[in-house]
């Protein structure tokens, strides 16, 4: 069978949240093989269990049957410890999914140019990073930016940006870094559109269309918060039945991540200089306490279960 995309194996980088339900959707959705890789397998292991839940889930539902549900978790494939990255060099394509952590993405997007097809799309699950300076960390030793291996190297990589939790969530934002070619972006939207997705674009700006917008709103409902204006909870309540959003913003940061919230703050304001993306006092002091939010058991809010 022909595919638009071309991607017939599929790398993920992290297990985590993220890049568990990117291979969700790309094993359930897009049917396509997984090579799943994280260095906790730990982490692995929790996030196989999350899918096995997931699928489960869809089942009792009615949205799958019990035998795509099989098939799906079939095409899951765990790299060992062993392998490492080594484990994903013959895949059409990897999507990294882990911190946001700029110098950790340069050295992973370094480690994958060495490693993997040089016609392999290099994708990452950033949020708010550069997509130029990470295609510009794949440019090998003894390149230049200038010479053509170093224009392929870079013209490989693309943001694709899925959001969470990827299994529900519709949306895909694709970000061209400088140096992407156009036909590594019609791939990694076409391969999108397969995992069930719409896809918007965006230029690589400090945090794209998505989280540019989003980021300031939560933390100044954080600063509201830290000034003593309101409660949390009316905080929450108001947007919620006043501007009928899902969840208010404080919920939304807890469910985001607060370490991800003050990543991604530090890289708008960074990236821009403007004091109006300057992080909260309150998320900061958080974050050094551990309140990491939903994933870890207290945020904001309190989540036993977690």
């Amino acid at each position: 069978m022909s595919l638009a995309h071309g991607i017939r194996t599929l790398g993920v980088l992290g297990s985590g949240q993220m890049g568990l339900g990117i291979a969700y959707v790309a094993a359930l959705r897009a049917k396509t093989p997984v090579l799943l890789y994280d260095r906790s397998t730990e982490q692995v292991d929790k996030g196989l269990k999350l899918m096995d839940k997931l699928l489960a889930k869809d089942v009792s539902k009615g949205k799958i049957q019990d035998v795509e549900a099989k098939e799906a978790r079939e095409r899951i494939t765990v790299v060992s410890q062993e392998q490492g990255m080594k484990g994903l060099r013959d895949v059409d394509m990897v999507v990294e999914a882990v911190s946001e952590n700029l110098s950790l993405k340069q050295k992973i997007f370094s480690s994958l140019s060495a490693e993997c097809r040089p016609d392999a799309i290099l994708a990452s699950n950033t949020s708010s990073i550069s997509i130029t300076k990470i295609a510009a960390s794949t440019i090998l030793e003894g390149q230049s930016a200038a010479s053509e291996s170093g224009k392929q190297s870079a013209a490989r990589v693309v943001g694709l940006h899925f959001f969470n939790p990827v299994p529900v969530m519709k949306l895909v934002e694709l970000i061209s870094a400088l140096q992407t070619s156009e036909d590594t972006l019609n791939r990694a939207k076409a391969f999108a559109v397969a995992c069930g997705k719409e896809v918007t674009v965006s230029k690589d700006v400090p945090g794209f269309v998505s989280n540019a917008l989003l980021m300031p709103f939560i933390n100044e409902a954080i600063m509201w918060l830290e000034k003593g204006v309101a409660t949390k909870e009316d905080i929450d309540k108001t947007l919620k039945l006043g501007m009928n959003h899902p969840m208010g913003p404080l919920q939304l940061a807890d469910f985001i991540g607060l370490d991800t919230c003050l990543a991604i703050q530090q890289t708008l304001y960074q990236g821009t200089g403007d004091s109006k993306y300057r992080p909260s006092v309150l998320l900061e002091r958080m974050v050094d306490a551990q309140w990491y939010g939903r994933k870890n058991g207290k945020g904001f809010y309190e989540y036993p279960d977690a």
